[in-house]
């Protein structure tokens, strides 16, 4: 949460006020030495989009393997590990997920008649992905074949070995279908970007119009592959193939981490070449680089909130068992009301979390334009900015703002289950989760479509008839754009990963607790008895050689 959170509030205070000084106001590149906020920008890709991504990915990584060896534990298995293979197997597979994902980055090659562009750059990054995710499904058939029993069952939902293998590859497939849909919302010569292009030559208004028009319109397929990926999973192998699912399309986060990492370093990269003043076609090199790293950027975060939603079903399922919950029942009124608070935490925790970045920009904006003022020479680069000044103010902003959203992420679960007891905790876990999800597609698609529009003014555009570049006025209207899509992808977008993975976890890590003081697990746990006795009857009828194996799993 902290590395999420404060990383983006960081990160996004300094690019918005050194875009907002340098290039609004003073017309200086970006990048450029002169403005004193361009090391912090530069320190803030890797806060945000290297050390945030990766506790958020790992964090999904951590917390599908847990959920789904929570569940694997309910479940009934005979097999050759005293019942533990539906423990075993998704550490198995994220094992083998890590091994696949380093063989992987040697797919990623680009032959000198490719030459550096865009197209030849992405079809790289694409076949170590397509690489990886190949290689780790083939090993998920192995390990399912040798590890798991015939027939398997949990809370009366009896499923093969074959159904979680075909969980395990629709994990696979949502994975890789939410990152090709976030890549076409957000990569440069799609629709999107061009439609964000063509408002931007009406004016600004028009241009943060159509960015969020195009973030509220890409929510719909991404949905839609999640849901048939829910329901999907379920079909093959109940709940415990919703989760391991997750686990499935979470095997191979160590290439996802990679191809995201690469966006920040291409342009820290671009920053040092603009900034040491070298030749021009370093730059040109650094900057096809650069617009790929914003799409895989954009395709990571699509990836990152995918992973996010099927761990946050993972963990509810494994909370609603260890709760002793036997249904939701929405018609309650207290279950009712609680979906609806869950529903707004998300808006509240973004309003924190967008004006943390509006107020340290403020701050940003101020103390670049005092320098700006006081500095002698800094506009004919003699004299030096002070750097420090403004690295200081991003983390400060960064520590003290993300307090109070960290606090209602952990809070906010705690009071409703202790007061209104853990049905009304799922009832608030579903409407977070919904919520929380749409919020995060919006945000992190609508960011990055801006971002790429704004890009394309480099190497000029054509808008009827007329070729615009930067410093044109639509150049303009796509910076400010961007200005206000930059929190939305990299600070508050992202946050909502976290902040319904953090709240599943505290209801899980309390829901023994609740239990006990609302009297739902002692009727959950004889029921489950009951339940546990009947799966066992029926694997034994499936294979009665291993009668005394059974009895004593009963």
């Amino acid at each position: 949460l902290f590395a999420r959170v404060g990383g983006g509030i960081y990160t996004k205070a300094a690019d918005v006020g050194a875009d907002l000084v340098g290039k609004v106001e003073a017309g200086i590149p970006e990048d450029d030495p002169r403005n004193p906020a361009t090391i912090a920008d530069n320190v803030g890709d890797n806060v945000g989009d290297v050390a945030g991504m990766g506790a958020d990915l790992f964090g999904s990584y951590v917390a599908t393997v847990l959920a789904t060896m929570v569940l694997g534990q309910e479940t009934v298995a005979q097999d050759n590990f005293g019942g533990l293979s539906p423990i075993l197997l998704p550490m198995l597979i994220a094992g083998v997920g890590i091994l696949f994902s380093i063989i992987g980055t040697l797919f990623v090659r680009i032959s000198d008649s490719a030459g550096i562009n865009t197209d030849s750059v992405q079809k790289a990054l694409n076949l170590g992905n397509w690489g990886s995710i190949v290689l780790t499904a083939l090993a998920s058939v192995g390990l399912v074949y040798y590890v798991l029993p015939e027939n398997l069952s949990l809370r009366g939902h009896d499923f093969t070995k074959w159904g979680v293998l075909g969980a395990i590859a629709v994990g696979l497939v949502v994975g890789t279908l939410m990152s090709v849909i976030t890549e076409y919302y957000t990569a440069m010569g799609k629709r999107p970007v061009l439609t964000i292009i063509r408002q931007s030559s009406t004016g600004h208004a028009t241009n943060v119009i159509g960015g969020l028009a195009i973030g509220m319109e890409s929510t719909f397929l991404p949905i839609l592959v999640l849901a048939g990926g829910i329901w999907g999973s379920y079909e093959f192998a109940g709940l415990y193939g919703v989760a391991i699912a997750a686990a499935g399309m979470m095997a191979t986060t160590a290439m996802q981490l990679a191809i995201d990492a690469f966006g920040p370093i291409a342009d820290n990269a671009g920053g040092i070449a603009e900034m040491s003043e070298l030749p021009k076609e370093v730059r040109e090199k650094t900057d096809v680089l650069d617009a790929v790293g914003n799409t895989t950027a954009a395709t990571g975060k699509g990836f990152a909130i995918a992973s996010a939603a099927l761990t946050a079903l993972a963990l509810f399922a494994a909370f609603v068992g260890v709760a002793g919950i036997k249904g939701i029942d929405i018609y309650k009124a207290k279950v009712l009301a609680s979906l609806f608070v869950g529903g707004m935490i998300p808006f509240i925790f973004s309003s924190l979390a967008i004006r943390a970045v509006g107020q340290a920009a403020m701050a940003m904006v101020e103390e670049v334009r005092r320098q700006f003022r006081t500095i002698p020479g800094i506009m004919e680069g003699t004299g030096k900015p002070e750097y420090d000044k403004c690295v200081a103010i991003s983390t400060q902003a960064s520590i003290k703002k993300m307090m109070l959203p960290g606090a209602i992420a952990i809070l906010s679960p705690l009071i409703i289950g202790f007061i209104l007891g853990p049905e009304a905790l799922g009832g608030f876990l579903a409407g977070a989760t919904v919520s929380g999800v749409l919020m995060g597609m919006f945000q992190n698609n609508a960011g990055g479509a801006w971002d790429n529009a704004k890009k394309s003014f480099e190497k000029g555009v054509e808008i009827n008839g007329e070729t615009y570049y930067k410093k044109s006025e639509p150049h303009k209207a796509s910076v400010t754009g961007d200005t206000v899509g930059d929190p939305f992808k990299d600070t508050s977008g992202p946050s909502m990963n976290i902040l319904i993975k953090l709240m599943s976890i505290v209801s899980l890590v309390i829901a023994p607790t609740l239990a006990s003081i609302h009297h739902t697990r002692e009727g959950s746990m004889s029921e489950k008895k009951i339940q546990m006795q009947q799966d066992v009857k029926k694997v034994a009828a499936q294979n009665p050689t291993k009668a005394d194996y059974l009895q004593e799993k009963k």
